[in-house]
């Protein structure tokens, strides 16, 4: 049997040199990781047994050919089911050199990992550190959260180290490998220092990358996800520029054992072309590399920094001008009648609570510092003007409600309006006074009366008049109704006392004309509530309408000095505001450096 074994492949060996024409055969044996070639063998003579072999060769040919005529069969009718571009095509058997080579690799591969030991790294017992070169492209980037003070990118990741005992020879330059191969060597522990949360894709597969060089250059590809922190100021907020770093390194390897380099230094960051940021600008990014001091020793690390610029027009249209525009709007109340407290009050109010509601909302998206932005700055200032006019509201009710000449309702001055004569019957005299040809002007007078003027005083009973009289008292305000109608134009005249003689002579004061005493001194009176001023505030505002009455001239209640005044300080000084506010943080550009980089 072992005899036959031997003929038979002899035979074969026989009909093979008979098809390639006498050609000379190469034989590839594998010694190791090398392959080393064999010398060609010599052209064999042609004997009987070399005949009988023609036999064998035919039936191999037949077999052959009729399993190739099923073949063709069965790709016409898949044609004619499909078409003539038909999915299905002709597909070319392997090749002997293709499987010899798929069987070479996988030997030099096991060869490699014979005494290969993963735990050491490539340089282990040399005295010098592995070095490792990086470069990143990053795909996308955003968004930047001002709340959590991160940024998220994607991008793909790259390293390359070259580890000696991997190299190898052969006619293949570089090996694409499995990324199981990723646990039998030895990898860079390669972290992110500022990485929130990061993960590598894994749809469809994990998205790696192994490829191994003839000189054991070994590169490492991985598409990540990175999160990573990114500490702001936001002083300047929302005409901020911040820096984004990241910062790579190794979690257990001193830079005595592992260096961390950048792969192509002026392109190991770069980006997909056409990339933008929603919210921000990229105007420059920086790469270094750096030793990084912990407690367990130094550490290479690289540090990128991506240098942001804010825009600013989404601020502009949801907060600042509709901020202006409502300051603006709360100045309408400084040309509304001073008399319309309800619509003054309600406008400023409402000013007021419409800022309260932008400023909530600008702050959701904003972390709790302990500064103030600029967007604060502004609200608040926008805020102050709003109260402001409110405050000016107030003091012009203030000083109308004080110098307007309403009848004082104390007590005690109606009882010295009863002094003058109120109860002694004066009264009577004054209404016989008034048939005279002139009224009675003397500034003893009580009561100023029109010409033409019909007067009807319900004078209260004796019974009173004594009880008022042995109270100690005088008539309260309640005690008689004087109206006074002008025959002519049928509205009611005022009556106003005469206190003293002096209130004719003197300098009147009114809420529009310079008062006797200055402006300040006036202020000062109002705020410390002084009694005195009040009361003399309103005998002069009695005095000076009961002359308006004998002038024949009704009260007018004019503008107040104090809308006058606001209605050009107010938009003034907003103004200037608003041109300091913008070139202090409009035109400021801030500079990278790495000295004031946050690490």
């Amino acid at each position: 049997m072992i005899m036959l074994r031997i003929l038979a492949s002899f035979l074969i060996y026989l009909s093979l040199l008979e098809r390639h024409g006498g050609d000379s055969i190469t034989t590839v044996e594998q010694v190791g990781p090398l392959s080393v070639r064999a010398q060609p063998s010599k052209m064999p003579l042609i004997t009987s047994e070399f005949k009988a072999s023609r036999i064998y060769e035919s039936f191999r040919a037949l077999s052959t050919v009729q399993g190739k005529s099923r073949l063709s069969r069965r790709y016409v009718n898949d044609t004619s089911a499909y078409g003539a571009g038909g999915p299905l095509r002709k597909a070319r058997p392997r090749t002997a050199s293709a499987d010899m080579l798929s069987r070479n690799i996988s030997s030099i591969l096991e060869n490699l990992l014979k005494r290969y030991e993963q735990s050491q790294l490539p340089t282990h017992g040399q005295g010098l550190p592995t070095v490792v070169r990086t470069n990143i492209l990053i795909r996308s980037m955003g968004p930047v959260s001002e709340l959590d003070m991160d940024y998220s990118m994607d991008c793909y990741f790259r390293q390359y180290w070259r580890d000696k005992r991997l190299s190898f020879q052969g006619p293949i330059k570089s090996l694409s490998l499995s990324i199981k191969m990723l646990d039998k060597i030895w990898r860079p522990d390669t972290y992110f220092y500022n990485g929130k949360h990061s993960h590598i894709h894994t749809i469809t597969v994990p998205n790696k990358l192994l490829r191994l060089d003839q000189d054991g250059g070994i590169l490492y590809s991985m598409r990540l996800t990175i999160k990573a922190t990114c500490p702001m100021e936001l002083k300047n907020f929302p005409m901020d520029r911040q820096s984004c770093p990241l910062i790579i390194g190794s979690y257990g390897y001193t830079n005595q054992q592992l260096v961390y380099e950048w792969q192509n230094h002026d392109d190991a960051v770069s980006f997909v072309p056409g990339m933008t940021l929603n919210q921000f600008d990229l105007i420059s990014m920086m790469h270094r590399n750096f030793t990084s001091t912990r407690r367990e020793g130094d550490f290479s690390v690289l540090h990128v920094a991506f240098n942001l610029k804010r825009h600013t027009g989404y601020f502009l249209i949801q907060v600042y001008v509709p901020c202006i525009l409502i300051v603006v709007l709360s100045w309408v109340s400084f040309w509304i009648h001073r008399e319309a407290t309800s619509d003054r009050v309600g406008l400023c109010v409402t000013a007021v609570l419409t800022l309260s509601t932008i400023s909530l909302d600008s702050r959701t998206d904003l972390p709790k510092v302990k500064y103030a932005t600029a967007l604060d700055w502004f609200l608040l200032m926008s805020f102050l003007y709003c109260i402001a006019t409110l405050l000016e509201f107030a003091g012009v009710h203030y000083f109308t409600k004080l110098g307007s000449g309403e009848i004082p309702r104390l007590d005690d001055e109606w009882e010295d309006i009863g002094a003058l004569g109120y109860a002694t019957g004066e009264i009577a005299d004054a209404a016989e006074a008034s048939d005279d040809s002139e009224p009675a002007n003397s500034d003893s007078d009580v009561f100023v009366f029109a010409d033409h003027d019909a007067l009807h005083c319900e004078l209260p009973l004796p019974a009173e008049l004594n009880g008022g009289a042995a109270g100690g008292g005088y008539p309260k305000r309640n005690t008689f109704s004087c109206p006074i109608y002008n025959n002519q134009q049928q509205e009611p005249a005022h009556i106003f006392p005469r206190l003293s003689s002096h209130a004719s002579t003197m300098e009147r004061t009114t809420q529009t004309e310079p008062p006797a005493v200055s402006r300040m001194r006036q202020m000062w009176l109002c705020l410390k509530g002084d009694d005195k001023f009040r009361r003399q505030r309103e005998r002069d505002a009695a005095a000076e309408k009961s002359e308006q009455g004998r002038q024949g001239a009704g009260y007018v209640n004019s503008i107040s000095l104090i809308d006058r005044v606001a209605r050009v300080a107010f938009p003034m000084t907003f103004a200037l505001f608003n041109l300091l506010y913008w070139l202090a943080y409009g035109m400021y550009k801030k500079e990278f450096s790495w000295s004031m980089i946050k690490a």
